[in-house]
């Protein structure tokens, strides 16, 4: 049976120590692409897991990410990109590059997937996550089990403040005022089912004020949720899975009844924006 903890130390090593040339990972090769210098491995093999026999080929095709990557719609985008273009080679795993797990892609595709609509954009088939190994079923590789050894003060959640500016730039699918009931784990998966008490604003998928599960995009608790906590949570959607989600840039603040007539407002004026923008571009058609 596979020991995932024989293979944090594997890992941990191979990550750790470069490869000397004229051994037997002689196939083995220091990372050159520039996005990818970052990650906690030093060696790949090409071909890569998209078939780039080249770390020149695979540069040009990574880099085509780099405008998604500056919205931040997933910490887990850079190192799941990374895991499938510039693949961990390890002394053991030299003739088989490790693939990055299911959870990983899933993750960086559910936070990262609504942005890529905004601009009719859906995510890569080259990038599926079907086929990818499930984390406690195989061999693969995640960020939960590089950073495992830094323990629990590893997840350091960057605060979102709440205002008007925040609010119209990030342009929220959904807000809830909501009462948490607990924060689940699965397979390094995070959720939270909470109770809706109201609905203040929906997009996409229907919200019910019912129990309903949000979704982190992590493997980190942010923006952090407490149980038994009353809250006003800010997130997006994903349509095709009909989920609710927990992404970047989302909030959560402890429920305040100024703070949701607040949101009311400001929501007015967001649609009021959008109204105005279609106006304008509806003149200048017209004039053409």
């Amino acid at each position: 049976m596979f020991s995932f903890e024989l293979f944090i130390c594997v890992l941990a090593i191979a990550c750790l120590l470069e490869i000397p040339r004229g051994t037997t990972a002689a196939s083995c090769e220091s990372i050159r692409i520039p996005m990818c210098r970052s990650m906690p491995w030093n060696m790949t093999k090409m071909p890569n897991h998209l078939h780039h026999s080249t770390q020149a080929n695979a540069v040009l095709a990574i880099e085509q990410f780099e405008g998604l990557l500056g919205t931040q719609c997933s910490p887990d985008l850079l190192f799941f990109l990374c895991a499938m273009y510039a693949p961990i080679c390890t002394i053991d795993f030299q003739h088989d590059p490790i693939k990055p797990c299911k959870s990983v892609c899933e993750r960086a595709k559910c936070g990262c997937e609504p942005v890529m609509k905004r601009y009719n954009h859906t995510w890569p088939e080259s990038l599926a996550c079907e086929e990818l190994p499930v984390y406690d079923r195989g061999v693969c590789i995640s960020p939960e089990a590089i950073v495992k050894a830094e323990g629990p003060d590893r997840c350091k959640c960057k605060p979102v403040r709440l205002g008007l500016k925040t609010y119209l730039k990030n342009n929220y699918n959904y807000v809830i005022r909501a009462r948490v009931k607990e924060i689940k784990t699965r397979n390094h998966d995070l959720s939270a089912i909470v109770e809706v008490k109201d609905v203040l604003k929906s997009s996409l998928v229907n919200i019910p004020r019912d129990i309903v599960t949000l979704y982190y995009n992590s493997g980190c608790p942010c923006p952090p949720l407490a149980a038994n906590e009353e809250y006003i949570i800010m997130g997006y959607e994903n349509e095709e899975r009909s989920r609710l989600l927990l992404i970047d840039g989302s909030i959560a603040q402890k429920w305040k009844d100024k703070i949701g007539r607040k949101v009311k407002r400001w929501d007015q004026s967001l649609r009021e924006q959008s109204r105005a923008n279609s106006g304008r571009t509806n003149t200048r058609r017209s004039r053409h």
